[in-house]
């Protein structure tokens, strides 16, 4: 499940498989700030990049799935927002920033099986701009992901601060509890939620 066939085969199909509203985390932390640029790193169907078009940011949808950002562009299109929105096929894994930067970077639910979160998270460092923030949040290992297998790709909020470039200062380093609905159970999980802001 972690490569990129697995999920060209996921979004392949009709139905969604996602549903489309804003990751809580992202809207806790970015409703405050002022709109600009925004790249969001393993978009998938596109809710976050939607939203955040809804809220003025001019947004760039990055994921390795051609499938997926497929989706994500007629669901933009279908919202009204495709005058705000671009779309660009790349892996997390490999990022590089190309020279672009961005006034937010934020990164939703995205792991890799190798444990390499921090490494990702300094990749998508480098595409922030001075005086903007970097947002990366994720599943804190639990029983509930130990289950399935994927305890090692799970991380904490502090696992990532060393991975930062310098010129970042960790803003928000946090396990945050949310309530969840898994195999019909409802259960408790921690959002590992990383805020760093790169000095202007």
């Amino acid at each position: 499940m972690f490569e990129p066939e697995s999920w060209e085969e996921r979004y392949a199909g009709e139905e969604k498989v996602w549903s489309g509203n804003p990751n809580p985390q992202l809207v806790a932390e970015i409703s405050e700030l002022t709109p600009g640029t925004a790249l969001d790193v393993g978009c998938g169907e596109g809710g976050d990049v939607i939203w955040l078009a809804q809220q003025g940011w001019t947004v760039t949808g990055a994921d390795f799935s051609a499938n997926g950002l497929a989706r994500a562009r007629r669901h933009a299109e279908g919202a009204g927002v495709a005058d705000r929105t671009s779309w660009w096929q790349v892996d997390a894994r490999t990022f590089d920033a190309e020279g672009r930067e961005f006034d937010l970077v934020t990164c939703h639910f995205l792991h890799t099986p190798d444990g390499s979160m921090v490494e990702v998270a300094g990749r998508l460092a480098t595409a922030v701009a001075p005086g903007g923030h970097l947002l990366v949040v994720g599943h804190a290992p639990s029983e509930v992901f130990a289950r399935h297998g994927h305890h090692n790709a799970m991380f904490l909020a502090s696992d990532l601060v060393p991975g930062l470039p310098g010129g970042f200062e960790p803003v928000v380093v946090e396990q945050r509890p949310r309530l969840t609905i898994r195999d019909g159970v409802p259960v408790q999980i921690d959002d590992s939620t990383l805020l760093a802001r790169r000095a202007s």
